[in-house]
């Protein structure tokens, strides 16, 4: 390989970014990545506030293994980076009624919550979780971690094993439909149409498969990321930068110089000369800004976005022992909530609810007796920013569902304030219309049609990132950064 050839523009430092970067620079290319914010991470950043620690984005770990094949492959001990701790419970869940499950990790314990609540037989718990985990077992390595557009993954060993698990009522029955069949009290069905919202979709349109979500939370576990879920993009960028990868921060990309075949990048009107380029950014806006003369790929830059979300970042005068790291207020009618979402594009009346507060494992997060509070509704996507009196009614709404749930006056209690929505969502991280995933996964078939990791008419292009195969979310992102190398490492033997 010649000199040009090894060298890698990566464009964007979200997690796959650097993911990417650092699988290559352990293969001996050179790398150098392209950021136009002044710190990495992208979407997964933090901020500090009047003594309140807050996770700006991505608050719940899944799969660190997929970070540990990172430190694995570059020969470095995690642990001088990064640290995690299995959580005993998942999460909190509220109902309007007064009805609160907790979310056990210990299965035989989640089942006997269930059932003590509930009433749901532990029986239906347990067939459900054998199920969707033999088929995660059996379709994922093939369709999570290969690339679904290129003919070698079509003929490995492995893909008739997967189709012959690929039960045809995941792909035509909705989740919700999947869940209300299998559980017997709905708000039990509830909490598991609630994984689709992982990737930003619809439980009652986005296809059954989704029901293996479920799997990876309580087959793998779920994780608190030691210090925050910064510490994953801190401990991305020191290993990055210790294997030589180059960062350059505050700097936008303005094009991507191509003929058929990528020859660099254009950055403050200097070019930067490589023969591969990988875009970390949302693909919509790769070609809408970054490919202004190519031909645009239509079909998929039209597939409907996922949700979007508004976040309110409270500090909270006040510590609660009925809240843990992860909680949960659901939404009474919890289909009209996604009809809003995706339908009507509004924000719901009645919206759930989702609180993540990092000071229950990390006391210097909060000053003490007080809590962080990262408040987070889903919403339409969309680069139109609300209006204040959107945002007033929508606050009034939250704290009251809170407040009601609590028993307590949340107003009271909110030291300090920042408010986050879907156009500032997309401004600071190039999300195209603040979507949290990229596209939504509401379609029966939406999974294979999600834009392939490379361009098939630009030779030498190639995406990782929520917006590209296999998905949105960390792991997914992680799993689209070794697609990625690989193809690389591939081509350019």
């Amino acid at each position: 390989m010649n000199n040009a050839a090894k060298q890698v523009v990566v464009i964007g430092s979200g997690v796959a970014g650097m993911a990417a970067a650092i699988r290559l620079a352990v293969s001996g290319f050179e790398v150098n990545v392209y950021e136009q914010q002044a710190t990495p991470g992208g979407k997964l950043s933090a901020f500090e506030q009047d003594g309140f620690v807050f996770d700006k984005g991505p608050s719940l770990l899944t799969q660190p293994d997929n970070i540990e094949a990172l430190f694995q492959l570059a020969g470095e001990p995690i642990q001088d980076y990064f640290n995690y701790k299995n959580c005993e419970v998942h999460c909190h869940y509220f109902w309007n009624d007064g009805e609160r499950v907790k979310a056990y990790s210990n299965i035989e314990k989640l089942g006997k919550e269930l059932n003590g609540k509930l009433g749901e037989p532990v029986a239906n718990l347990k067939k459900y979780l054998y199920t969707v985990g033999n088929i995660y077992d059996d379709v994922a390595t093939i369709f999570l971690k290969h690339s679904l557009h290129k003919r070698r993954t079509w003929l490995h060993k492995r893909v008739l094993k997967s189709f012959k698990a690929l039960k045809f009522s995941l792909l035509f029955k909705s989740l919700h439909q999947y869940n209300t069949e299998a559980f017997s009290n709905k708000k039990t069905a509830q909490i598991f149409d609630r994984y689709a919202t992982y990737n930003g979709s619809n439980p009652y349109t986005a296809p059954a498969m989704l029901s293996v979500i479920s799997n990876v939370e309580y087959s793998e576990g779920a994780y608190y990321a030691q210090g925050g879920m910064i510490n994953i993009t801190n401990a991305l960028y020191k290993l990055a930068v210790k294997l030589g990868v180059h960062f350059h921060f505050n700097k936008t990309v303005s094009s991507i110089i191509e003929d058929g075949k990528v020859s660099g990048i254009v950055v403050d009107g200097k070019n930067i000369f490589s023969q591969i380029v990988i875009s970390n950014l949302d693909a919509y806006y790769t070609y809408k800004n970054l490919l202004n003369d190519v031909v645009k790929p239509k079909k998929i830059l039209q597939q409907e976005r996922s949700s979007s979300a508004c976040i309110f970042y409270w500090g909270v005068a006040k510590s609660f022992a009925e809240l843990g790291l992860h909680n949960i207020m659901f939404a009474d009618d919890y289909e009209q909530e996604f009809k809003a979402i995706f339908k009507t594009k509004t924000i719901y009346h009645d919206p759930t609810v989702y609180i993540n507060i990092t000071s229950k494992e990390d006391e210097g997060h909060a000053p003490i007796g007080k809590e962080n509070w990262f408040v987070m509704v889903n919403v339409p996507a969309s680069t139109r920013a609300f209006t204040e009196e959107e945002l007033s009614s929508l606050k009034k709404t939250i704290i009251e569902k809170i407040s009601k749930n609590l028993q307590i006056d949340i107003k009271s209690l909110i030291e300090t304030e920042y408010i986050v929505q879907p156009s500032d969502i997309d401004a600071s991280t190039g999300s195209y219309m603040g979507s949290l995933y990229g596209t939504s996964s509401n379609a029966k078939l939406a999974a294979f049609v999600r834009h392939p990791n490379f361009s098939k008419k630009i030779k030498g292009l190639y995406f990782c990132g929520g917006s590209v195969h296999p998905g949105g979310g960390i792991p997914l992102c992680l799993n689209s950064a070794a697609i990625v190398s690989d193809l690389i490492e591939q081509q350019y033997k």
